[in-house]
C-alpha cells in the first residue's frame, strides 16, 4: 500500500554490528544461570571463572551496578567490543512537551505507571487526528490525549471490567473516548485503525504489539507510537524475525533468550529487595534439595507462587514445591544445610548474570531494530530514542513511525 524505501542506513548499520558482536559472543550471554550447579564456562573460559571466584562482595556489587566499569572489568574476554556494546545502546531521549493536566487526574494510577503515561504522552505532538489506543487496560493513556489534544481516542481492550472502569473514568472528566472491547490479536483488528489517524501503545506485550505493526504497515493510518514490552510473549516457539534484514542473522533465540531484557528491573524498597532476594535463595535452595533427593543433577523450575509462601517456613515451602512438581513430600528437613547450598548456588547465579546481564540491553535494541527495519522496508520514516530515563522504567524505548 505504500512504496517501499530503503531502510536507515544508521539503523541498518547499528543492527549489523550488534548482530554481529552479538553472534560473536553468544557462549558468554545465551546461558541458563539457574539451571547449572557450577559455573557455565568451567570447559571454555577457565580464566573467565576464576576471575569471577575471585570478585569480593564488594567489588561484585560495584560491577553489578556500573556498565562502565563491567565492559572494562570484562576487556580480556570481549577486547574492544565490549566498548563498542556499550556505546551501540546509547539512544537520544525524545523531546517532550509540557502537558496541561487536570487536577487530581492520576486518582487510581499507581505513581510509576503515571510517570510513566506522562513521559510517553509528552513526547506526542499536539494534533487533532484520531488516536487508536492498543491494549489499553483501563484507558489512561488515551484519556490523558483527549483532555490535554482533544482528541477522539478508541481504546480497544478485551477485558470488559477494564472496558467498563475505563469508560466511568471519561465520563466524569467529559473525555471524548470509545472503549472497544476486542481482542487485539483478533483478524480483524485492524478495521479500528482510522485513516491519517495514529495509533499509540505503551508497553503492549510481544505478539500485541507486533501484530499492531503488521496491521498499521497495511494500512493508511498516518503514525505508529509505540514502547515494546515482554518480547518472549509470543505464540511461536522461537523468535521469528520481523525485517528482511533480521532474517539473514545467524542468532537463534528462544523463548528463554527473550527474557534476558527483562531481567533489568527497578529496583523496589528495601522490602520488596528483601522478599526477592528470599524467593531467589528458596527456589535455589530447593533446587540443590530435588537434585539429591531425585537423584538427577538437572534444574527443576518452579511456576510463580503467592508471596505469602516466603512468611512461612523453608519446610514449608519444599513441601509445597514438592506436591507441585508431583514429588514425594518430604517431612522435616535439615533447613540450614540445604539454605548454605542455595546460598552458594545464588551466588553462583550473580556471577553468571554478571556477564550475561551485560548483553541485556545490546540484545533488547537488536530486537528493537529489527522492529525498526521492518517498519522502514515498508517506506516508513522512523524516530527510534528514549521516552524516559531508565529510573522510571528500563523498557523505556520508543518508536516513532510515521508515512512521508
Amino acid at each position: 500500500m505504500h512504496p517501499a524505501m530503503p531502510s536507515s542506513t544508521d539503523h541498518s548499520a547499528c543492527f549489523s554490528e550488534l548482530d554481529l558482536l552479538l553472534s560473536r559472543h553468544v557462549d558468554l550471554w545465551q546461558i541458563r544461570a539457574f539451571h547449572k550447579a557450577g559455573l557455565c564456562w568451567e570447559d571454555t573460559h577457565p580464566d573467565l571463572c576464576a576471575a569471577l571466584l575471585d570478585l569480593d562482595e564488594d567489588k561484585l556489587q560495584h560491577l553489578e551496578n556500573n556498565e562502565t566499569a563491567l565492559a572494562d572489568w570484562l576487556e580480556p574476554w570481549l577486547g574492544i567490543d565490549g566498548q563498542r556494546l556499550y556505546a551501540l545502546i546509547s539512544l537520544p531521549q525524545i523531546p517532550h512537551r509540557p502537558l496541561e493536566i487536570p487536577d487530581r487526574f492520576e486518582t487510581g494510577i499507581p505513581g510509576r505507571k503515571w510517570q510513566q503515561i506522562q513521559a510517553f504522552a509528552a513526547t506526542l505532538p499536539a494534533e487533532p487526528r484520531p488516536v487508536l489506543e492498543w491494549c489499553a487496560g483501563k484507558g489512561h493513556l488515551g484519556r490523558l490525549l483527549a483532555v490535554t489534544d482533544a482528541r477522539p481516542v478508541t481504546s480497544l481492550e478485551w477485558n470488559g471490567s477494564l472496558c467498563q472502569a475505563g469508560r466511568n473514568a471519561a465520563a466524569r472528566i467529559g473525555a471524548t473516548m470509545r472503549f472497544v472491547e476486542s481482542d487485539a490479536l483478533a483478524a480483524d483488528s485492524a478495521r479500528w485503525l482510522a485513516d491519517q489517524g495514529q495509533a499509540v501503545a505503551l508497553h503492549a506485550c510481544g505478539d500485541l504489539h507486533t501484530t499492531l505493526m503488521r496491521h498499521w504497515v497495511e494500512s493508511d493510518c498516518q503514525r505508529l507510537t509505540l514502547s515494546p514490552c515482554c518480547y518472549h510473549l509470543i505464540r511461536s516457539d522461537s523468535y521469528q524475525p520481523l525485517s528482511e534484514q533480521g532474517s539473514t542473522s545467524v542468532l537463534r533465540l528462544s523463548k528463554l533468550d527473550l527474557q534476558l531484557p527483562l531481567q533489568e528491573t527497578v529496583t523496589g524498597g528495601l522490602g520488596v529487595q528483601r522478599q526477592r532476594r528470599t524467593e531467589l535463595l528458596w527456589r535455589l535452595a530447593f533446587d540443590e534439595w530435588q537434585r539429591e533427593w531425585r537423584g538427577r543433577d538437572e534444574y527443576l523450575p518452579l511456576p510463580p507462587f503467592a508471596k505469602s509462601l516466603l512468611t512461612r517456613s523453608f519446610t514449608e515451602f519444599c513441601q509445597w514445591a514438592a506436591v507441585t512438581k508431583k514429588l514425594p513430600t518430604p517431612g522435616l528437613i535439615d533447613e540450614s544445610c540445604w539454605l548454605e547450598r542455595g546460598k552458594a548456588r545464588l551466588r553462583q547465579v550473580r556471577l553468571m548474570e554478571l556477564v550475561s546481564h551485560f548483553f541485556r540491553r545490546p540484545l533488547e535494541l537488536w530486537l528493537v531494530l529489527d522492529r525498526v527495519l521492518f517498519l522502514e522496508e515498508h517506506g516508513a520514516r522512523v524516530v527510534l530514542g528514549t521516552f524516559c530515563d531508565k529510573p522510571l522504567t528500563p523498557r523505556n524505548i520508543l518508536i516513532d513511525a510515521e508515512w512521508p
